[in-house]
């Protein structure tokens, strides 16, 4: 008996199944297939939708069952199955810390289903609770989170949300963030603000590295010379220009570290001077760049430094292990200063880059937490009516960088013409579905004195004409353009959305290329693009954070794009104390940068998507910055931890 069906929807069974629970089909294939599980000790209920036999509907949780399934599978879709056998796997040995099959039940068999005309894949209906084990009995995890793999786990070099977590949770800085943003006590225990706003006076609590060797104030003085330092090529140094002397040498217009307005007058003490008022300057303290690293380390180990047997830190948790494109083991920091507060032993960040998988891993109690990393695009309207959703405003907005250097992307009325083509309300209304809200800025709108630029919008024949004036009537003759995206079932299926209403509006044919997360964003870094997927996550909570990047120095900047006026506005703004004064400055910014060059081409605001089970987890509220700070987790039943 066959049978066909979408996500959510009731599935036929072959004859004779044994079945007790329930499931979600994410999608169609042809051909039979026979799963076999043995219910484990720990396994996870919260799998949805109906698993039906004839007119049945069978309830309950899952017991050992056994099934001969068969699906039809839509035109030039391909099935692959694969044999998930512990013993395969490198380094999956009797205790591993990483996820093999087998150790909490057996999958003998799995089927990944990928078509390139359906979104739709084999998925929850086929998740058991055994799917895959996760960590060996003796070393398993407290708490499992989804994690891009990190670029570096350096703070000075760090970039990214991926690696940005993760430094968050192994390192801490002057002050951390609580869930409202607001900047607490860190290493520092407290701190003053001299009356003209110039010096902040820092007093440090007694705190330690994760090796024993005490934390002083001098570990921050160099950690942000470092971070200043030209040599590291930091895309986070411009967080201290404000302070006296921090641009110049930044700039590599003086060596003399003493004219650089960083003091540490004795062990517990750290005085910042400051080059004109940052009244925000609590905030940068929190941010991850501004962590202190081990200089013993650095010196000892170089850039092997943040490997796991090498690497030091003073956050709430220490590095023990990692796997390449698997994942990183983290362990609470014994030494850290405020231990008793940490209700994890230990925490592992698992990477994957499909959502469909990573969806898998959560149903199947491999994953305690995913971003929307693990939300497929097929599941969003099903998942959103789950207890588990989380979903929130993020600080967040989807754009595409314009590389101004290649044609013919170096001409502005070709970029304003690309932008005009956009309609982002489809694309939010169709693709991501999760709450995102469609761009007319770059500056999310939720900013607190700011009022964010209107972009006109999808204006069809504006595009057009923009086009024609460019010398490309009707896309005749427009050089070959390419977009590059990351790895993700999310950029892709934005991708091609966008290629469709180029070619709809424009009449012209955009490539798409894809690329592994990391090799991404070296090509990026380095330029080597037509048009490339880009995000700012905010640093802190302001309008600035956003603008600041296209400056001409900035090396998060990555376009070509460079303006006196813009450095000068940028410049301008930074020192600008009044309120009212410094949002106009911005405000000119990114009418410059975003409507008048279209440098970039905003898509979309982000919105905050996370699957947890808030019966179980307390500490995972969504903050506007989706920080998933590991010092606030803790189980609501520790007598039912693993």
């Amino acid at each position: 008996m066959a049978a066909r069906t979408r996500a959510g929807q009731a599935l036929d069974l072959a004859p004779d199944p044994e079945l007790t629970g329930k499931g979600v089909l994410q999608g169609t294939f042809d051909g039979p297939i026979e799963l076999e599980h043995a219910q484990s000790r720990r396994s996870r209920r919260r799998l949805v939708g109906r698993i039906k036999k004839g007119s049945e509907t069978v309830h309950g949780s899952c017991a050992s069952w056994r099934a001969s399934l068969t699906y039809t599978l839509p035109p030039l879709a391909s099935a692959r199955a694969i044999t998930a056998d512990p013993a395969a796997r490198a380094g999956a040995g009797a205790g591993s810390r990483w996820p093999t099959p087998g150790s909490r039940g057996r999958l003998r068999r799995i089927v990944n289903v990928r078509s390139t005309l359906s979104t739709l894949l084999l998925g929850a209906a086929l998740l058991l609770p055994g799917l895959s084990g996760c960590l060996g009995n003796e070393t398993a995890a407290d708490f499992r989170f989804l994690n891009l793999e990190p670029e570096t786990l350096d703070p000075g070099l760090v970039g990214g949300q991926a690696g940005g977590r993760i430094i968050a949770n192994l390192f801490e800085g002057l002050c951390v963030r609580d869930a409202q943003l607001v900047p607490q006590p860190g290493i520092a225990r407290s701190w003053q603000v001299s009356a003209d706003g110039l010096t902040w006076t820092f007093h440090l609590r007694e705190s330690s590295w994760s090796d024993g060797t005490p934390l002083t104030s001098e570990d921050f003085r160099w950690s942000w010379l470092r971070l200043l330092d030209p040599m590291t090529a930091s895309k986070s140094a411009q967080l201290l220009h404000g302070v006296r002397g921090a641009e110049e040498f930044n700039a590599g217009r003086h060596d003399d570290t003493s004219r650089v307005g960083i003091r540490a007058p004795d062990a517990s003490t750290l005085v910042v001077e400051l080059a004109h008022p940052v009244p925000w300057f609590a905030d940068l303290c929190a941010t991850p760049p501004l962590s202190p690293v081990p200089r013993q380390r650095i010196e000892a180990a170089g850039n092997r430094w943040t490997r796991p047997g090498e690497i030091v830190s003073n956050g709430p948790f220490c590095l023990v292990d990692r796997r390449l494109n698997q994942g990183l083991y983290l362990q609470r920091n014994e030494r850290y200063w405020n231990v008793d507060a940490i209700a994890l032993a230990s925490a592992a960040a698992i990477t994957g880059d499909f959502a469909n998988a990573n969806f898998n891993r959560y149903e199947s109690g491999l994953l305690d937490w995913v971003d929307s990393g693990g939300v497929p695009p097929a599941l969003v309207d099903h998942l959103r009516e789950r207890d588990d959703w989380h979903a929130t405003p993020f600080l967040a907005t989807y754009f595409l960088r314009c590389n101004v250097d290649r044609p013919p992307l170096d001409d502005a009325r070709v970029r304003q013409a690309l932008q005009a083509s956009i309609d982002g309300a489809a694309i939010v209304q169709y693709v991501t579905r999760s709450g995102q809200v469609a761009a007319h800025s770059l500056v999310p709108p939720q900013l607190p004195g700011y009022e964010e630029i209107q972009l006109s919008g999808h204006e069809p024949e504006r595009a057009r004409r923009l086009l024609a004036e460019a010398g490309y009537p009707g896309g005749k003759g427009l050089p070959a353009i390419t977009l590059l995206i990351s790895t993700s079932q999310w950029h892709r299926q934005i991708a091609e959305v966008l290629q469709q209403q180029w070619r709809d509006t424009l009449d012209i044919e955009v490539r798409i290329q894809n690329q592994e997360w990391k090799v991404f964003t070296s090509t990026v870094r380095q330029g080597d693009y037509d048009l490339a997927r880009g995000s700012w996550i905010a640093d802190y909570a302001d309008a600035g954070n956003f603008l600041e990047i296209w400056s001409t120095a900035s090396p998060n900047n990555r376009t070509g794009f460079s303006d006196v006026a813009v450095d000068s506005l940028i410049n301008a703004s930074a020192r600008e104390i009044d309120p009212a004064r410094r949002a106009l400055l911005l405000q000119e910014i990114e009418r410059r940068v975003v409507q008048e060059q279209a440098v970039i081409l905003p898509v979309y605001y982000f919105a905050i998507t996370n699957l947890y089970d808030d019966s179980r987890w307390e500490g995972l509220e969504p903050d506007p910055l989706n920080q998933l700070d590991l010092r606030r987790v803790r189980p609501r039943h520790p007598e039912a931890m693993r």
